[in-house]
Protein backbone atom coordinates (compact mmCIF):
# COMPACT_ATOMS: atom_id res chain seq x y z
CA UNK A 1 0.00 0.00 0.00
CA UNK A 2 1.17 3.46 -0.70
CA UNK A 3 2.71 5.48 1.91
CA UNK A 4 1.04 8.81 2.48
CA UNK A 5 4.22 11.11 2.32
CA UNK A 6 4.93 14.82 1.80
CA UNK A 7 5.11 14.90 -1.70
CA UNK A 8 0.93 13.60 -1.59
CA UNK A 9 0.65 16.08 0.91
CA UNK A 10 1.87 18.67 -1.20
CA UNK A 11 -0.06 17.46 -4.56
CA UNK A 12 -3.57 17.42 -2.02
CA UNK A 13 -2.66 21.13 -1.54
CA UNK A 14 -1.81 22.17 -5.06
CA UNK A 15 -5.50 20.21 -6.04
CA UNK A 16 -7.77 21.85 -3.27
CA UNK A 17 -6.02 25.46 -4.33
CA UNK A 18 -6.71 24.84 -7.63
CA UNK A 19 -10.25 23.78 -7.04
CA UNK A 20 -10.82 27.27 -5.03
CA UNK A 21 -9.34 29.10 -7.47
CA UNK A 22 -12.05 27.36 -9.61
CA UNK A 23 -14.81 27.74 -7.53
CA UNK A 24 -14.09 30.96 -6.71
CA UNK A 25 -16.54 32.68 -10.03
CA UNK A 26 -19.20 30.91 -9.14
CA UNK A 27 -19.17 32.02 -5.63
CA UNK A 28 -19.44 35.58 -7.16
CA UNK A 29 -22.43 34.43 -9.59
CA UNK A 30 -24.30 32.70 -6.94
CA UNK A 31 -23.79 35.27 -4.32
CA UNK A 32 -24.65 38.36 -6.26
CA UNK A 33 -27.82 37.02 -7.85
CA UNK A 34 -29.31 37.12 -4.89
CA UNK A 35 -28.36 40.68 -3.68
CA UNK A 36 -30.25 43.79 -4.82
CA UNK A 37 -28.40 46.33 -7.60
CA UNK A 38 -27.24 48.50 -5.08
CA UNK A 39 -26.01 45.82 -2.80
CA UNK A 40 -23.77 44.51 -5.43
CA UNK A 41 -22.24 48.40 -6.48
CA UNK A 42 -21.31 48.78 -2.52
CA UNK A 43 -19.48 45.62 -1.75
CA UNK A 44 -19.38 42.56 -4.30
CA UNK A 45 -17.30 40.03 -2.45
CA UNK A 46 -19.80 39.76 0.84
CA UNK A 47 -22.28 37.34 1.07
CA UNK A 48 -25.86 38.96 0.80
CA UNK A 49 -27.29 39.47 4.06
CA UNK A 50 -30.69 39.09 2.97
CA UNK A 51 -31.85 36.91 -0.09
CA UNK A 52 -33.30 38.75 -2.63
CA UNK A 53 -35.39 36.09 -4.56
CA UNK A 54 -37.13 38.16 -6.67
CA UNK A 55 -34.06 38.72 -8.65
CA UNK A 56 -35.27 35.37 -10.10
CA UNK A 57 -38.39 35.97 -10.57
CA UNK A 58 -38.04 38.92 -12.22
CA UNK A 59 -35.01 37.44 -15.16
CA UNK A 60 -37.09 34.73 -15.40
CA UNK A 61 -40.08 36.61 -16.68
CA UNK A 62 -37.92 39.59 -18.73
CA UNK A 63 -35.77 36.69 -20.54
CA UNK A 64 -39.29 34.81 -21.17
CA UNK A 65 -37.17 31.51 -19.52
CA UNK A 66 -40.01 28.91 -21.15
CA UNK A 67 -39.66 29.84 -24.51
CA UNK A 68 -35.78 30.49 -24.52
CA UNK A 69 -34.98 27.27 -22.87
CA UNK A 70 -36.79 25.34 -25.53
CA UNK A 71 -35.38 26.83 -27.73
CA UNK A 72 -32.07 25.88 -26.08
CA UNK A 73 -32.75 22.44 -25.76
CA UNK A 74 -34.15 22.14 -28.94
CA UNK A 75 -30.49 23.31 -30.97
CA UNK A 76 -28.70 20.94 -28.02
CA UNK A 77 -30.86 17.81 -28.28
CA UNK A 78 -30.95 18.22 -32.02
CA UNK A 79 -27.59 19.31 -32.67
CA UNK A 80 -26.21 16.29 -30.85
CA UNK A 81 -28.21 14.24 -32.38
CA UNK A 82 -26.96 15.01 -35.86
CA UNK A 83 -23.26 15.28 -34.41
CA UNK A 84 -24.08 11.62 -33.11
CA UNK A 85 -25.57 10.00 -36.21
CA UNK A 86 -23.61 11.37 -38.57
CA UNK A 87 -20.34 11.29 -37.18
CA UNK A 88 -20.32 7.32 -35.71
CA UNK A 89 -20.77 6.38 -39.75
CA UNK A 90 -18.45 8.52 -41.14
CA UNK A 91 -15.36 7.39 -38.42
CA UNK A 92 -16.47 3.80 -39.03
CA UNK A 93 -15.93 4.58 -42.86
CA UNK A 94 -12.46 5.46 -42.01
CA UNK A 95 -11.52 3.07 -39.95
CA UNK A 96 -12.10 0.29 -41.62
CA UNK A 97 -11.49 1.62 -45.49
CA UNK A 98 -7.76 1.01 -45.24
CA UNK A 99 -6.10 3.36 -47.88
CA UNK A 100 -4.90 7.22 -48.17
CA UNK A 101 -7.57 9.02 -48.92
CA UNK A 102 -9.07 8.04 -45.68
CA UNK A 103 -6.26 8.62 -43.94
CA UNK A 104 -6.38 12.23 -45.64
CA UNK A 105 -9.96 12.73 -45.10
CA UNK A 106 -9.69 12.03 -41.39
CA UNK A 107 -6.54 14.37 -40.99
CA UNK A 108 -8.63 16.68 -42.34
CA UNK A 109 -11.44 16.54 -40.24
CA UNK A 110 -8.84 16.81 -37.42
CA UNK A 111 -6.65 19.58 -38.86
CA UNK A 112 -10.28 21.44 -39.28
CA UNK A 113 -10.20 21.90 -35.41
CA UNK A 114 -7.56 24.77 -35.07
CA UNK A 115 -9.20 26.78 -37.64
CA UNK A 116 -10.06 29.83 -35.35
CA UNK A 117 -13.67 30.70 -36.03
CA UNK A 118 -12.97 34.13 -35.94
CA UNK A 119 -11.69 33.66 -39.07
CA UNK A 120 -14.50 32.14 -41.20
CA UNK A 121 -17.39 34.01 -39.23
CA UNK A 122 -18.02 36.80 -41.82
CA UNK A 123 -18.27 34.14 -44.80
CA UNK A 124 -20.12 31.68 -42.89
CA UNK A 125 -22.78 34.59 -42.15
CA UNK A 126 -22.58 35.30 -45.81
CA UNK A 127 -22.94 31.81 -47.39
CA UNK A 128 -25.58 30.52 -45.00
CA UNK A 129 -27.86 33.58 -45.94
CA UNK A 130 -27.39 32.79 -49.74
CA UNK A 131 -28.58 29.59 -48.84
CA UNK A 132 -31.94 30.10 -46.42
CA UNK A 133 -30.10 28.89 -43.32
CA UNK A 134 -29.73 32.11 -41.58
CA UNK A 135 -32.43 33.23 -38.83
CA UNK A 136 -33.35 29.13 -38.55
CA UNK A 137 -32.86 26.90 -35.62
CA UNK A 138 -32.38 24.18 -37.77
CA UNK A 139 -29.83 25.98 -39.56
CA UNK A 140 -28.04 26.64 -36.45
CA UNK A 141 -28.17 22.43 -36.06
CA UNK A 142 -26.32 21.89 -39.35
CA UNK A 143 -23.23 24.62 -38.61
CA UNK A 144 -23.07 22.54 -35.46
CA UNK A 145 -22.83 19.68 -37.39
CA UNK A 146 -19.99 20.95 -38.90
CA UNK A 147 -18.23 22.71 -36.14
CA UNK A 148 -18.25 19.89 -33.71
CA UNK A 149 -17.57 16.80 -36.47
CA UNK A 150 -13.82 17.25 -36.18
CA UNK A 151 -14.06 16.37 -32.64
CA UNK A 152 -16.31 13.78 -33.02
CA UNK A 153 -14.83 11.98 -35.61
CA UNK A 154 -11.33 11.84 -34.06
CA UNK A 155 -12.99 10.36 -30.51
CA UNK A 156 -15.35 7.78 -32.41
CA UNK A 157 -11.96 7.29 -34.64
CA UNK A 158 -10.27 6.38 -31.79
CA UNK A 159 -12.97 3.96 -29.93
CA UNK A 160 -13.76 2.00 -33.24
CA UNK A 161 -10.02 1.15 -33.34
CA UNK A 162 -10.59 -1.18 -30.12
CA UNK A 163 -13.53 -3.13 -31.94
CA UNK A 164 -12.69 -6.18 -33.23
CA UNK A 165 -13.40 -6.68 -36.72
CA UNK A 166 -14.37 -10.48 -35.93
CA UNK A 167 -17.47 -9.25 -34.92
CA UNK A 168 -18.46 -7.75 -37.57
CA UNK A 169 -17.05 -10.66 -40.45
CA UNK A 170 -19.40 -13.08 -38.24
CA UNK A 171 -22.60 -10.86 -38.52
CA UNK A 172 -21.69 -10.41 -42.30
CA UNK A 173 -21.48 -14.45 -42.30
CA UNK A 174 -24.79 -14.22 -40.86
CA UNK A 175 -26.73 -12.75 -43.52
CA UNK A 176 -26.31 -8.86 -42.03
CA UNK A 177 -25.89 -5.77 -44.40
CA UNK A 178 -23.04 -3.26 -43.88
CA UNK A 179 -26.56 -1.08 -43.00
CA UNK A 180 -27.42 -3.60 -40.14
CA UNK A 181 -24.08 -4.52 -38.98
CA UNK A 182 -23.28 -0.96 -38.22
CA UNK A 183 -26.45 -0.10 -36.46
CA UNK A 184 -26.77 -3.69 -34.43
CA UNK A 185 -22.89 -4.71 -33.83
CA UNK A 186 -21.03 -1.64 -33.94
CA UNK A 187 -23.23 1.10 -32.51
CA UNK A 188 -24.69 -0.12 -29.26
CA UNK A 189 -20.56 -0.75 -28.90
CA UNK A 190 -19.94 2.98 -29.18
CA UNK A 191 -21.96 3.36 -26.17
CA UNK A 192 -19.52 5.24 -24.14
CA UNK A 193 -17.64 7.20 -26.58
CA UNK A 194 -21.14 8.18 -27.78
CA UNK A 195 -22.49 9.36 -24.36
CA UNK A 196 -19.28 11.34 -23.80
CA UNK A 197 -19.79 13.37 -27.52
CA UNK A 198 -23.04 13.92 -26.26
CA UNK A 199 -21.68 15.43 -22.90
CA UNK A 200 -18.97 17.52 -24.36
CA UNK A 201 -21.28 18.86 -27.81
CA UNK A 202 -23.98 19.70 -24.87
CA UNK A 203 -21.60 22.42 -22.74
CA UNK A 204 -19.95 23.45 -26.13
CA UNK A 205 -23.61 24.13 -27.65
CA UNK A 206 -25.84 25.23 -24.86
CA UNK A 207 -23.00 28.00 -23.48
CA UNK A 208 -22.54 28.61 -26.99
CA UNK A 209 -23.18 33.12 -27.69
CA UNK A 210 -20.90 33.82 -31.08
CA UNK A 211 -22.72 31.73 -33.33
CA UNK A 212 -26.57 31.86 -31.74
CA UNK A 213 -25.97 35.69 -32.27
CA UNK A 214 -24.60 35.51 -35.74
CA UNK A 215 -27.31 33.10 -37.19
CA UNK A 216 -30.66 34.03 -35.05
CA UNK A 217 -31.77 37.66 -35.47
CA UNK A 218 -35.19 36.86 -34.38
CA UNK A 219 -36.17 37.05 -30.65
CA UNK A 220 -38.22 34.05 -30.48
CA UNK A 221 -35.41 32.06 -31.51
CA UNK A 222 -33.36 33.57 -28.61
CA UNK A 223 -31.36 31.20 -26.65
CA UNK A 224 -30.49 31.51 -23.32
CA UNK A 225 -26.78 33.43 -23.94
CA UNK A 226 -28.76 35.52 -25.97
CA UNK A 227 -31.53 36.41 -23.78
CA UNK A 228 -28.82 36.89 -20.91
CA UNK A 229 -26.73 39.40 -22.89
CA UNK A 230 -29.84 41.66 -23.71
CA UNK A 231 -29.58 42.11 -19.68
CA UNK A 232 -26.42 44.41 -20.98
CA UNK A 233 -27.96 48.13 -22.88
CA UNK A 234 -25.59 50.52 -23.98
CA UNK A 235 -25.75 52.56 -20.69
CA UNK A 236 -27.53 50.60 -18.29
CA UNK A 237 -26.45 46.96 -16.82
CA UNK A 238 -29.05 45.08 -14.85
CA UNK A 239 -26.82 42.98 -13.08
CA UNK A 240 -29.33 41.93 -10.27
CA UNK A 241 -31.06 40.02 -12.99
CA UNK A 242 -28.07 39.22 -15.21
CA UNK A 243 -26.81 37.41 -13.11
CA UNK A 244 -29.57 35.04 -12.14
CA UNK A 245 -30.24 34.90 -16.24
CA UNK A 246 -26.88 33.04 -16.07
CA UNK A 247 -27.82 31.02 -12.71
CA UNK A 248 -31.09 30.29 -14.68
CA UNK A 249 -28.83 29.05 -17.70
CA UNK A 250 -26.41 27.62 -15.49
CA UNK A 251 -27.90 24.97 -13.17
CA UNK A 252 -29.74 22.44 -15.81
CA UNK A 253 -26.41 22.08 -17.39
CA UNK A 254 -24.42 21.43 -14.55
CA UNK A 255 -27.52 18.90 -13.51
CA UNK A 256 -26.78 17.22 -16.79
CA UNK A 257 -22.57 17.15 -15.92
CA UNK A 258 -23.22 16.01 -12.66
CA UNK A 259 -25.39 13.20 -13.54
CA UNK A 260 -23.41 11.81 -16.40
CA UNK A 261 -19.73 12.96 -15.57
CA UNK A 262 -18.66 9.44 -15.09
CA UNK A 263 -19.29 8.59 -18.66
CA UNK A 264 -16.36 11.45 -20.48
CA UNK A 265 -13.60 9.55 -18.45
CA UNK A 266 -14.76 5.70 -19.48
CA UNK A 267 -15.50 6.40 -22.34
CA UNK A 268 -11.72 8.60 -23.32
CA UNK A 269 -10.25 5.69 -21.54
CA UNK A 270 -12.11 3.00 -23.27
CA UNK A 271 -10.99 4.26 -26.48
CA UNK A 272 -7.29 4.67 -25.76
CA UNK A 273 -7.36 0.46 -24.90
CA UNK A 274 -6.85 -1.77 -27.10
Amino acid sequence: MRKYGLPTFLLEILAISLAIVFLVPFYYVISNSLKTYADILTNTSAWPKVFNWNNYVMAWENMNYGKVFFNSLLVTVGSNLVIVLFCSMAAYKLVRTKSRLSSAIFFIFVAAMVIPFQSIMIPLVKVTSSIGLLNSIWGLVIMYLGFGSGLSIFLYHGFMKSIPVELEEAAIIDGCSPFMVFWRIVFPLLKPITVTIMILNSLWIWNDFLLPSLVLQDEALRTIPLATFFFFGQYTKQWDMALAGLMLGIIPLLSFFFAMQKHIIKGVTSGSIK
